[in-house]
This record gives structure tokens, C-alpha cells and sequence, in this order.
């Protein structure tokens, strides 16, 4: 199936109700700050911090006992958690030092694991890096599942069929969220959300004159002294957190779990077989053990990670290339750039998805898309960049409201809503359009509602105050995501924070000569690591590829804002075999944009292992602003219906940067 030309947008679409179009772009967006994330965590001992929609959220991690052996505990109301400790150091050789307990979230599969069904466990990574593939798994599991799973319901087809149901499994990378020991760069949430602010207030690079010295002062107060203090022991220990959060030990990880699951596999194995005996008489072959044996040190992975998450995979892919059963690496990121900074910018593509706004904007004109001036796409986007432009000049002041207090709208939150728009067009032009609409005719109430919104309150916990700064009980794991995103990417990349000010404006400067839209806020990535000092202990070097023992499939939109289409083709060639699935869209991973023909292709991946052909082009089956190209086909059976409802739900998931 060949891709949607962009010529054939020539009449315009039934017009949307702008209003309603920002409110379901609402749905999947939260934040201002560069490192924003989906997925926050649920909970923690000290200060739980439930979503209202994960029902059973007053589960607690500290309930679970680490252990190196996987053992399910129910949570989360139809899911399972367990804590698999594993060595912090994995190449030390006298067994000992510290621990490392690898928070785990199951959702289980439609099908007990000892029914020949069963597929296996499928382990995500949402991105980051930093993700938090717990909150992931209780968020989008059901989906994912859904997309992995057979076609049919596991009620209508026989146990001696090829259909395949999975588990998803969601983990926390080490310092991230649930996963301990943890860490934070603050002593407690209100110091954090007061530097946050404070940075907000500052403005982005490139906001003003003084913008490059405030954030290089700022980086310079934090990252030294959060990164020495990850890189210093606890007292007592001869290990140090901050040289074992890279990419390479999670790595290792994953192959510890893949091996766990298959060891309790076994055991559930072992223990249905004796039911099935005890009632039915000896099996002379003990066929359920014989399919649930664990085959030690040989099992195979099945992943599928977006994002930062497709460093993971490839990673992994490079370190053990037997263990592989499925891989699925969606929005892939240029190992070689990632690692050791060589290759083109990843914000290349960025400019391009701002010009299709333009595109789209016309095509629906005025009613759906205030931005909208006559003369073409063109005009559009000089009608943006002339706002753009004023507001450098001059921020807007905004009086109070019954919604809100006094504000100033200021060029870094007109960036800051272009960069959510540019990862998550679908949901973030309709709003994108709205806001700076109304803010080119003098109103911004709607800004400052949205900027206004995404605050969070900074009350400390009872527990926090009187046990004082620093205390674990004073940290919440779910606020660390910017700190561990820092931890895993500048201990991956030395190079990144081995720049002084002069080479980092160079550095800056080729940014916005790649992407006037983006380089600004890309910029602010590296600007996290300058002056990191903890260095990862264990570390792979590449190069990275290998021929795996099953092929890989790679995903990539024709166009995304910081995960090009580039560097999927590129990391192909790398492993033999493998295949670019592409999808003819805009926006960060295959996510943002719900396409029928994708699903399909990851679901016959799992099913049977089959790539789709190297010159397929997915449609997306929604385009921003113009709407569906499909949603109500005729013909369109139950269980596409069902497949597409669950990518539109992961389209107001998509994750919205940094990677």
C-alpha cells in the first residue's frame, strides 16, 4: 500500500469544531518542561501519587520483597508486579556488592502460559531515556496487547491453532521511578519545582540575550553536583549509582528478565502438569512441561520499544544477537550519533512537519484553523513567523480570569507549544492553531490556561517534613525523569558534556541551521549533560550490528521531528534482514498518528515472525487537521474496528520528547 501523496489534499474536508479539536488534543498533553513524559509514576511509600484513571493505585512497591526470582504478585486490579534483583555491577567477579530491584508490571495474557497459545512476554520501553515502562504497561497495555495479539478472541479458536496471545511487560530502567535504589537531584519536590519555575521564568535558549549564560550557569549548578553525588557510594558500599544507570547494564537486564519469566514459566509449567495428572492420569510425554521448559541461557527476547527505546533494542540486538525472537523498534534513533555524536543532526526532518502544518492549515481554511491567511501555505507560515517574531520582541501580558491568575505570555511558550506540535500533530495542531490564533488577535487567555495548568503543586508530604531535606521520604520517583534521563544519556555519551561555551554555541548554532523550529529546544538535551562527571563503568563500543538469529523490523514515520527516517534505513543495513516499515505521516514514532496498516504489520510480526515486504508504505488513517481518511470505512470488520480503536488510544499517548 502505497503512501497518501500529499497532492490529493485538494478538497477540503466537513470542518471540525476547533474547540473540540483542542480539547482532544488535551487528552495528550501535559507539560511545558523539555524532558515532559507521559508516563509518571503511580506510587511510591511515602507519598503515593495515584492517576485517576489506573485503578487500584494504592498498590506499594515496598509490599513486594526483592528477589532474584521472579514470583507475580497481583496489583494495579488486573495486573501483576514483582521486584527481580539483580547485581548492580554485573562483571563483578566475587559475587557481591550492591543490588539493584528491577520494578516489573505484567499484564497477563488472555491465555495461561502453560496453554499452547501462549506466546511469550513481550517487553516495552516507552522512550526517554527515562521512560517509565511500568506506568506504560498500566496506560497502554491493553492496546499493545490488542495490536500483538491473534485476531480472534481466545474463546473462539482451538488450542492446536497458530494463534498467539502475549503478556506485555513493563519495567522501570534502573533510576528510573519504581525501580531502587533511587535518586534525585533535589531534596525534596517544592526545591524542584521551584528551579523549574525559575527556569520557565528564564526562558529557552535563544529566548534573549542572556538566555545561553542563565542556562549555562543553571547547568553548571545542577549537573555538577547531581552527578557527583550519583557518582559517591553510599556509606559503606564501594559502588556508586550513577556508573550503573547507562544503557548497556539495562541491556543486561533485559536479558535477566526474559530469563526469569522463563524460569517462573517453568515452574507454572511443572505445576499445572501435576493437576493435569493427578485428574487425568499420568502423562507419559508431559506435554505442558515439555512447553513451558525453560531452555537456560538460551531463551529469546520478544520487544518492542519506541523512541530512546530503539537504542535499547539495538543495543541489546548488538550484545546478544542469538537471543531474539521479535523486535519491533519504532522511531529509531542513529546509534552512532546517540553514542558518539558522529552523523547528521537528528532534527533535520523538523522544519518539514511545520511546513505541513502550512499544507493542512489551507486545506481547511479559517473555521479549523485560525492561523489560516489567504495566499497559501507559504503565507501561513510567514503570518506564524511574524507572531513569533513580536513576541520575541515583546511578551504579551495577560490579566486575570475566573480561570486563571495574571500571566505573560512569552516567546519560550510559543516554542514550547510548536515543539509538542511538531511531535504530536494530530492531536497538537488543532491546538496549535487555536492558541496562537487567538493570541495574534490579542487574546490569550486560552495560553495561559493551557501554561497555566501544566503547574504542579509543590506541598511536601507530612512524612517529608518532619523527616527533612534529602530524606527518602521527601523524594517522589516519579518527579526523577528529568534527572534520570540526564543520568542515562550523558553517562552513554561522554562527549556531550566534554563541550566548553564556545564549541557549545557551534554546536548550537549547526542545530538551528538543521531546524529553525527545533535546534533551540534540541539544544537544551545536550545542555542537561555539560559538566556531568559520573561515567558509566560498563560500556559497549560497537560497532553496532549483528546478524540475529530472527530479523528485525524497524518503523519509521516519512516524517519525524527528532527520529528521522534516516537513520531507520540507516540502522537497517546494520542488521541483515531486517526491514524499514514505513508510514506515511508526520510526528514522533508511528504513535502519532493512528495508521490500520501498521498494526497489522507488527501484529503479523509477532504472529509469525513474517516482515512485511522492504517497499510497503503504511496511509495513516487520520491526518492532522484535515481528520480521518478512514475511521468509518465501509467494510470495515469488528476486529479493525477493535485494532483501530486501540491505535487511536496510543495516538493520545505518543510520547512528546526528548526522544
Amino acid at each position: 500500500m502505497k503512501g497518501t501523496e500529499l497532492s490529493s489534499f485538494t478538497q477540503r474536508p466537513r470542518r471540525q469544531s476547533v474547540a473540540r479539536s483542542a480539547t482532544i488534543a488535551l487528552l495528550g498533553l501535559a507539560g511545558l518542561l523539555w524532558w515532559d513524559d507521559n508516563y509518571k509514576n503511580i506510587d511510591n511509600d511515602h507519598n503515593v501519587n495515584p492517576l485517576d484513571d489506573i485503578p487500584g493505585s494504592g498498590f506499594s512497591w515496598h509490599q513486594i520483597t526483592p528477589s532474584p526470582s521472579i514470583e507475580y504478585h497481583d496489583c494495579f486490579d488486573g495486573f501483576q508486579c514483582t521486584r527481580l534483583e539483580v547485581p548492580m555491577d554485573y562483571n563483578r567477579g566475587d559475587g557481591q556488592g550492591r543490588r539493584v530491584a528491577v520494578a516489573l508490571t505484567r499484564l497477563p495474557a488472555k491465555v495461561p502460559v502453560t496453554d499452547p497459545r501462549y506466546g511469550g512476554a513481550v517487553l516495552i520501553n516507552p522512550g526517554g531515556p527515562g521512560g517509565s515502562g511500568v506506568m506504560q504497561v498500566l496506560k497502554a497495555g491493553r492496546d499493545l496487547q490488542t495490536i500483538v495479539d491473534a485476531e480472534e478472541s481466545p474463546d473462539t479458536t482451538e488450542s492446536t491453532t497458530k494463534a498467539k496471545y502475549f503478556d506485555v511487560i513493563g519495567f522501570d530502567p534502573r533510576g528510573v521511578n519504581n525501580t531502587t535504589p533511587g535518586f534525585s537531584c533535589f531534596p525534596d519536590l517544592s526545591s524542584q519545582v521551584t528551579w523549574e519555575l525559575q527556569t520557565e521564568a528564564d526562558g529557552m535558549l535563544g529566548s534573549s540575550e542572556s538566555s545561553f549564560m542563565r542556562h549555562w550557569q543553571r547547568a553548571q549548578a545542577l549537573n555538577l553536583g547531581c552527578s557527583l553525588n550519583l557518582a559517591t557510594p553510599p556509606a559503606g558500599e564501594d559502588e556508586a549509582l550513577g556508573h550503573h544507570v547507562n544503557t548497556a547494564p539495562v541491556a543486561r537486564d533485559i536479558l535477566e528478565i526474559t530469563e526469569r519469566h522463563a524460569e517462573w514459566r517453568e515452574k507454572q509449567g511443572q505445576i499445572q502438569q501435576a493437576l493435569h495428572d493427578n485428574i487425568h492420569g499420568h502423562d507419559p510425554e508431559q506435554h505442558i512441561i515439555a512447553r513451558t521448559r525453560w531452555h537456560r541461557n538460551h531463551e529469546k527476547l520478544l520487544y518492542w520499544g519506541r523512541s530512546y527505546g530503539t537504542v535499547l533494542g539495538t543495543t541489546f540486538a548488538t550484545m546478544y544477537p542469538d537471543r531474539i525472537s521479535r523486535m519491533v523498534l519504532d522511531g529509531v534513533v542513529d546509534v552512532d550519533k546517540y553514542y558518539t555524536g558522529n552523523g547528521p543532526n537528528p532534527v533535520r526532518d523538523a522544519d518539514a512537519i511545520f511546513d505541513r502544518f502550512g499544507l493542512y492549515c489551507d486545506a481547511v481554511g479559517p473555521e479549523a484553523c485560525p492561523l489560516y491567511t489567504t495566499g497559501g501555505p507559504t503565507s501561513i507560515k510567514e503570518a506564524f513567523l511574524a507572531l513569533d517574531e513580536k513576541v520575541h520582541n515583546a511578551s504579551i501580558p495577560v490579566m486575570a480570569s475566573n480561570t486563571h491568575g495574571p500571566e505573560v505570555i512569552t516567546w519560550t511558550d510559543i516554542r514550547t507549544l510548536l515543539r509538542i506540535a511538531l511531535y504530536q500533530p494530530i492531536f497538537a495542531f488543532p491546538l496549535f492553531a487555536q492558541y496562537l490564533g487567538q493570541l495574534s488577535n490579542g487574546d490569550g487567555s486560552a495560553m495561559v490556561d493551557f501554561k497555566q495548568g501544566n503547574h504542579r503543586s509543590s506541598c511536601p508530604s507530612n512524612q517529608c517534613q518532619l523527616a527533612g531535606p534529602w530524606s527518602t521520604a521527601c523524594r517522589d520517583p516519579g518527579e526523577n525523569e528529568s534527572s534520570a534521563t540526564a543520568a542515562i544519556l550523558c553517562s552513554d555519551a561522554e562527549y556531550m558534556g566534554e563541550i566548553d561555551e564556545d564549541g557549545f554555541k557551534v554546536y548550537w548554532d549547526e542545530l538551528k541551521r538543521d531546524s529553525k523550529m527545533l535546534g533551540d529546544y534540541w539544544a537544551h538535551i545536550r545542555m542537561s549533560c555539560v559538566g556531568w562527571k559520573a561515567k558509566a563503568k560498563w560500556k559497549i563500543s560497537g560497532p553496532f550490528t549483528a546478524n540475529t538469529t530472527h530479523p528485525l523490523l524497524f518503523i519509521s514515520n516519512t516524517l519525524d521531528p527528532v527520529t528521522p527516517l534516516y537513520s531507520a534505513q540507516k540502522m537497517s543495513q546494520k542488521f541483515p534482514g531486517s526491514v524499514v516499515l514505513r508510514q506515511d505521516s508526520e510526528g514522533h514514532t508511528s504513535g502519532a498518528s493512528p495508521s490500520l496498516c501498521i498494526a497489522k504489520g507488527i501484529r503479523q510480526y509477532f504472529q509469525s515472525g513474517e516482515l512485511p515486504d522492504v517497499d510497503v508504505v503504511c496511509e495513516a488513517d487520520m491526518k492532522p487537521l484535515l481528520g480521518s481518511t478512514m475511521m468509518i470505512k465501509e467494510g470495515m470488520t469488528e476486529s479493525e474496528k477493535v485494532l483501530m480503536q486501540a491505535m487511536m488510544n496510543e495516538v493520545q499517548r505518543v510520547r512528546r520528547g526528548p526522544l
